[in-house]
C-alpha cells in the first residue's frame, strides 16, 4: 500500500514541479485541458526519465498499476485548480508519449507481455469505433440480487441461477476501436514482408488516427486466444500520428550545410540528372522530371476552401526493353516515402481503400497503396494492365488527391497526397507514332489528361546512341562506371529538404508562363486544334515551382518558368501532334486529334443523309467510301471509324456491310 501511494506522490510532485526553460510544463498543460475540455493529459516519456529514473522504470515494466496511479495523481492536481472540472468529466487519462523501450513491430515478441514499449508504424486497418462493458450491473429474474461486475458472469452467485439480466442503464461503457499497424515498408529488407500488430484504442483514443497514417504508439503489451494458437496485441495509452511527408527525415546541421553549399552550383540540374538512376543510360528529359516530381510543387488552398494540388504526376509509355520499370524501382527506393506496386496484380481495393471483415465480422478499412503512399511517391508499374473498372478508382486520387469509399455501413474519405509515377507498355508491341497515344496504349482519356507530363520512350535503332548504350550498359556490368556526383542516400536527403520549400512565383516567371500560354492559345484559328488548356496551365506552375525548390529559392525565377516550359513542350510535340504537325492537347484529352474528330462527325452525316436518300434504308460500306472520299476521306480511314461507331453505339449493322444510325 506504501508503494502504491509512493507512485501517486511521485507524479503528483512530478506534475506540479516539472520545470522547463523556466516554466512548470505540465501545470501549464494541465490548464490547458481543462480550457479545451480534454480528459487526457500527454507526458513525454524523457521528462520523466530526467525526473525520476524510479518512476520511468516503474512506467516501463509495471504499466498498469503506475498509469492507474498517474491516473489518481492527475485528479489530485487538477483539484487545485478547478475541483469542479472532476464533476464534469467522467475519467481523466495520463498519456505517456514513446513509453519504455523503441521495439520495431518486428522484435515485438512474448518477453515484452506486460511491459510497456513503444514503435512506429503506418495504419493498414481501422475498425468502425464499438462500446464495450467496464463494469456491469445485472438484476437476477428469480431471486431479485443485483451484482455489479467487471467481468462477464451468467450465473447469480446468491440463487446460483441462470437468470441475469444486463442493466444496460446502470452499466459503464467504454468506446473502443481496433487497428492494424504494420512496420513501414522503407525501413524493410529487400525481399522481406512487412509484418504487422494489433493495436487496441480506448476512450478518447478512438478515432485518433485514420488508415494511411504513419504513427507512434506507445502502449502495454498483451496476449489473447487467436483459434488455437495466442497472439500478441498492443493496448495504446498514447497514439500520435507522425504523417507530415518528408519532416521526419533527419536533417543534421552538417547535411544542411552541405545541401545549401550544392544549391549554390549553377550546373545542379544536369549534376542531378547524372546522379538519377545511373546506371540508366540517356533519358535526361525524363530524369529532370522525376527530379521535379519528387519535390513537387507548392499545395494551395483558395480562399473558397478547393485545394490546389502540388504534386506532379508522370506517365512513361515506351517499348520493351527502355529500362521503365528499373526507373519506378530506383524511384520507390530514392523517393523519401514511397510505394512500388504493378497493374497487373492491384485491384480498385489494392490501389485506394477496401472494407474488410475480421473473424468476428466486423468491417475495417484497409488502406491501399496510394493511400499508403500520402505524401510521397506511388509507383505503378504496368498500369495498361489493370482492369478498366479498377482504373476508374484512381480518377479521384489524381486530382482531388482523396479516396472516398461508402460500402458495408462506413462513409469516409481518406486523403492520396502523393505523386503518380507510373509505366506502360504500348499496346501493339511497340509505340506507332503515326498512330495517336490513346490507340497505342489502353487507357481512357480521362485518366492520361490528368498527368502533368507524358513521354515516349522509343527503341529506334541510331548508330552513335547504341554504341554509347552498349559501352554504358557492358561497363555497368563490369562495375567500370564512374560513381555519381550524389549517392542516393544525399539525393533522398536533399529532396527532403527542398520538399519542405514553398516558393512563390515571380513577376517574371509569371510573365513568361502566361506568354508561352497565350501564344499556343493566340495561334488557334477556328479551324485549328486547341493547343493547350488551363490543366497544362497549372502544371507548368507546379514544375517552375518543383525546380525552385531545387535551387532552394524562396521565389520561382523566369529560368525555372524557362525550363518548365521546355520540358512541357517537349511533352506536347511527341505526344500531341495531329498527322499536320500541329499540337493538338485534344489526342490526350478527349483521346482523337480535331481532324480525326470532324472526319468521324462528317462519316456520320453522309450515313443519316444516305438513309434519307434510301428512304430509310441501311446505307452499304461501298457508298458510305464513295462519299467520304469526295471530302477528302480515304477508304482505310473510314472502314475503321464504321467499326468504332458501331462499337461507341453511335451505328449498327442490320446485316453484313450496311449501316444505319441509332435513333
Amino acid at each position: 500500500m506504501e508503494e502504491v501511494q509512493d507512485l501517486a506522490e511521485m507524479f503528483k510532485d512530478f506534475l506540479i514541479s516539472f520545470n522547463k526553460d523556466g516554466s512548470y510544463k505540465y501545470q501549464e498543460a494541465i490548464k490547458r485541458m481543462i480550457l479545451a475540455g480534454q480528459r487526457s493529459l500527454t507526458i513525454d516519456f524523457e521528462d520523466l526519465l530526467t525526473y525520476n529514473m524510479r518512476l520511468a522504470s516503474s512506467v516501463a515494466e509495471a504499466p498498469e498499476e503506475t498509469l492507474q496511479n498517474a491516473d489518481i495523481a492527475l485528479m489530485e492536481v487538477i483539484k487545485i485548480f478547478r475541483r469542479d472540472y472532476l464533476e464534469k468529466v467522467r475519467k481523466l487519462h495520463v498519456r505517456i508519449r514513446a513509453a519504455g523501450d523503441h521495439i520495431p513491430i518486428r522484435r515485438i515478441s512474448s518477453s515484452e507481455i506486460g511491459r510497456m514499449i513503444h514503435f512506429t508504424g503506418i495504419v493498414t486497418k481501422a475498425s468502425t469505433v464499438r462500446q464495450q462493458i467496464v463494469e456491469a450491473t445485472y438484476e437476477c429474474q428469480y431471486c431479485g440480487n443485483e451484482i455489479t461486475s467487471t467481468a462477464h458472469i451468467t450465473t447469480c452467485p446468491k440463487c446460483e441461477k441462470k437468470q441475469l439480466m444486463l442493466d444496460l442503464k446502470r452499466s459503464t461503457f467504454e468506446d473502443v476501436q481496433f487497428l492494424v499497424v504494420q512496420e513501414e515498408t522503407e525501413a524493410l529488407s529487400s525481399g522481406r514482408m512487412p509484418k504487422s500488430i494489433d493495436v487496441v484504442l480506448k476512450d478518447d483514443l478512438v478515432d485518433a488516427v485514420k488508415p494511411g497514417d504513419r504513427v507512434l504508439v506507445s502502449g502495454i503489451v498483451g496476449i489473447k486466444k487467436d483459434k488455437s494458437l495466442y497472439k500478441l496485441y498492443v493496448e495504446a495509452n498514447h497514439i500520435e500520428s507522425l504523417t507530415k511527408g518528408t519532416e521526419e527525415i533527419e536533417i543534421s546541421q552538417r547535411d544542411e550545410e552541405v545541401i545549401r553549399k550544392v544549391a549554390k552550383d549553377p550546373d545542379l540540374i544536369s549534376k542531378l540528372i547524372a546522379s538519377v538512376a545511373p546506371s540508366i543510360y540517356g533519358m535526361d528529359e525524363v530524369k529532370e522530371a522525376i527530379l521535379y516530381m519528387l519535390v513537387g510543387g507548392v499545395t494551395k488552398v483558395t480562399p473558397d476552401g478547393i485545394r490546389l494540388r502540388g504534386d506532379i504526376n508522370i506517365l512513361l509509355v515506351g517499348d520493351p526493353g527502355t529500362a521503365k520499370s528499373q526507373l519506378l524501382k530506383y524511384v520507390a527506393t530514392i523517393a523519401p516515402k514511397a510505394v512500388y506496386t504493378s497493374g497487373r496484380g492491384s485491384t480498385a481495393a489494392g490501389l485506394t481503400v477496401a472494407v474488410v471483415k475480421n473473424e468476428i465480422g466486423e468491417p475495417y478499412l484497409e488502406a491501399g497503396a496510394l493511400v499508403l503512399a500520402d505524401g510521397g511517391v506511388c509507383c505503378i508499374d504496368e498500369i495498361d494492365k489493370m482492369k478498366s473498372e479498377d482504373r476508374v478508382a484512381m480518377h479521384e486520387a489524381m486530382e482531388q488527391q482523396t479516396v472516398s469509399i461508402a460500402k458495408a455501413g462506413i462513409v469516409a474519405t481518406l486523403n492520396a497526397r502523393c505523386s503518380i509515377l507510373a509505366a506502360a507498355n504500348p499496346a501493339l508491341g511497340r509505340y506507332m507514332h503515326n498512330r495517336p497515344i490513346t490507340e497505342n496504349i489502353k487507357l481512357p482519356p480521362t485518366l492520361l489528361s490528368r498527368f502533368d507530363l507524358i513521354f515516349i520512350i522509343s527503341d529506334v535503332p541510331n548508330k552513335d546512341r547504341d554504341e554509347a548504350l552498349s559501352r554504358h550498359v557492358i561497363d555497368v556490368r563490369a562495375e567500370k562506371y564512374k560513381a555519381p556526383y550524389f549517392s542516393p542516400e544525399f539525393i533522398r536527403k536533399y529532396i527532403a529538404y527542398a520538399r519542405r520549400l514553398r516558393p512563390s512565383l515571380s513577376d517574371e516567371a509569371c510573365r513568361k508562363i502566361s506568354e508561352y500560354y497565350l501564344r499556343l492559345r493566340g495561334a488557334m484559328t477556328p479551324d485549328s486544334p486547341i493547343a493547350i488548356t488551363p490543366r497544362q496551365l497549372e502544371s507548368l506552375i507546379r514544375l517552375a515551382e518543383a525546380r525552385a525548390k531545387l535551387f532552394l529559392r524562396d521565389k520561382v525565377t523566369a529560368e525555372d518558368a524557362e525550363a518548365a516550359i521546355r520540358l512541357m513542350d517537349y511533352c506536347l510535340r511527341t505526344v500531341a501532334k495531329d498527322e499536320m504537325g500541329r499540337i493538338d492537347i485534344d489526342i490526350i484529352m478527349s483521346g482523337k486529334p480535331k481532324t480525326k474528330r470532324e472526319k468521324m462527325l462528317k462519316i456520320i452525316e453522309i450515313v443519316e443523309r444516305l438513309e434519307k436518300e434510301l428512304a430509310g434504308q441501311p446505307a452499304h460500306k461501298d457508298l458510305i467510301i464513295e462519299e467520304a472520299e469526295k471530302y477528302g476521306i480515304d477508304k482505310a480511314f473510314t472502314e475503321d471509324a464504321l467499326e468504332k461507331l458501331c462499337t461507341q453505339g453511335v451505328l449498327f449493322k442490320p446485316k453484313s456491310d450496311y449501316y444505319k444510325k441509332i435513333r
